[in-house]
């Protein structure tokens, strides 16, 4: 009997995946391992050099090329590899290889795994940096934590980077969206067709053991890449502001940030006789999370959901967040802990829950349930699956319907072949 051909999966990252650094490459592993599970064949290519905490994808099974931009050996390369899906990493991607793809294998499954929107973390970001200017509170930033999608909206529709990332959405035929409340202003405010969109989360799998007990945890915790901008924002905040609230009404307090790829700035931060220890990078998130009472994730801005307070669920730890941080992340569902909209609500909730044991372990309780009910590995790994099946089946049809992707595929394929060959023309000529 004829076994059916294994589907060939290209990924290409815009950096090689460090699952212990950030979310994004957490996630990225999550949707690897989800292919790896249905004997898929895959392979990564990246332009990127490898990171200091890079996983080694060959022991997974997975082939590793590297690449380059702008240079037409990547024409050969794919062309050779001949994949039915392509997996773009982040949409700057899509726009540097799109073309390529269109170019050699223009039958191929394209997708856009987006980590989040990044125009709207830009444009948040913005509004505190206008925000920070035009008061010297650092108390209140609840107006920033209220908008509407329409506000958000016309926040980003201006900008140049919005229009790169929309346009990135079309091209491919499917994208995979984070956070249910980035899919809303998508198709709600700048009108992307909803089939365009699949929801697939942080997708994880339940704890195997029961979490460490109240009394045998300690200290308050932060931890986030320092490369992320809201993660260092948050530090700030944090060292300036909340955690000296925290300290008037817990004397003895320690909080301990982790963080990959430690900038001196960030270490210039710690002080032990202030209770603030910058710890620099965990090697193992989950262990430490383990072993904290409570988790600090005080962001000022950003965009979709947040793997730190997913870990922080997985490990039976409460969490104190703002709206941005619990924003796309509990659905229906109450927050495993407190989210506050002011440093001084922040440190009053954060003293509160460390002290409370009652309170703690209903936090807890409500983690558990949150993540049974929104993040299981088996759940949306089947989903995903069955949806890029039926978009491979559907290819043709799909692309029909969206005639804005197909106009927009067109002119990124011709604008960018022309400007690669006046590239690579220039370089030969130096």
């Amino acid at each position: 009997m004829t076994q059916p051909p294994v589907t060939k999966v290209l990924v290409i990252g815009y950096v090689w995946p460090e699952p212990r650094s950030s979310a994004a490459s957490g996630h990225v592993m999550q949707i690897l391992e989800t292919f790896l599970q249905q004997g898929w064949d895959i392979t990564f290519a990246s332009p990127a050099g490898p990171g200091e905490h890079k996983a080694d994808l060959t022991e997974l099974g997975i082939r590793e090329v590297p690449i380059e931009l702008n240079n037409s050996s990547f024409d050969t390369f794919i062309g050779e590899l001949a994949p039915d899906i392509v997996l773009f990493d982040q949409f700057m991607i899509e726009e540097q290889f799109g073309w390529r793809v269109e170019k050699r294998c223009p039958d191929a499954l394209r997708v856009l795994e987006t980590s989040d929107l990044q125009s709207l973390r830009h444009a948040r970001h913005q509004r505190l940096k206008e925000r920070l200017k035009a008061s010297d509170d650092a108390n209140d930033f609840s107006e920033l934590f209220a908008p509407a999608l329409r506000e958000e909206f016309e926040l980003m529709a201006d900008t140049d980077l919005a229009k790169r990332e929309i346009a990135a959405l079309y091209r491919c035929d499917l994208n995979l969206m984070i956070s249910e409340v980035e899919i809303e202003l998508l198709v709600e405010q700048f009108k992307l067709p909803r089939t365009l969109l699949h929801w697939c989360p942080l997708m994880v799998d339940p704890p195997s053991v029961p979490p460490v007990a109240f009394e045998h945890r300690a200290h308050f915790l932060s931890i986030g890449n320092f490369r992320h901008a809201p993660n260092w924002d948050a530090v700030l905040w944090m060292k300036n502001t909340i955690w000296p609230l925290i300290r008037q009404q817990l004397p003895t307090a320690q909080l301990h940030i982790y963080g990959a790829y430690t900038p001196p700035k960030a270490t210039a931060l710690h002080n032990a006789a202030q209770g603030f220890h910058v710890m620099n990078w965990a090697e193992d998130a989950l262990q430490v999370m383990s072993a904290a009472r409570v988790c600090l994730a005080p962001l000022r801005f950003g965009a979709g959901i947040k793997g730190k307070l997913v870990d922080a669920m997985l490990t039976g730890t409460p969490s104190v967040t703002t709206p941005i941080g619990a924003e796309g992340m509990q659905g229906d569902h109450p927050w495993p802990g407190a989210v506050a909209q002011s440093a001084q609500a922040f440190a009053d909730c954060a003293v509160q829950l460390y002290k409370n044991e009652s309170d703690w372990r209903q936090a807890q309780l409500l983690g558990k349930t949150l993540l049974t009910d929104r993040y299981q590995q088996s759940m949306h790994g089947v989903a995903l699956v069955e949806r890029l099946r039926d978009c491979l089946q559907r290819l043709p049809q799909l692309r029909r319907d969206n005639f804005t992707g197909s106009m927009l595929r067109h002119h990124s394929h011709k604008s960018t072949q022309y400007m690669s060959q006046w590239i690579e023309a220039k370089n030969r000529t130096l």
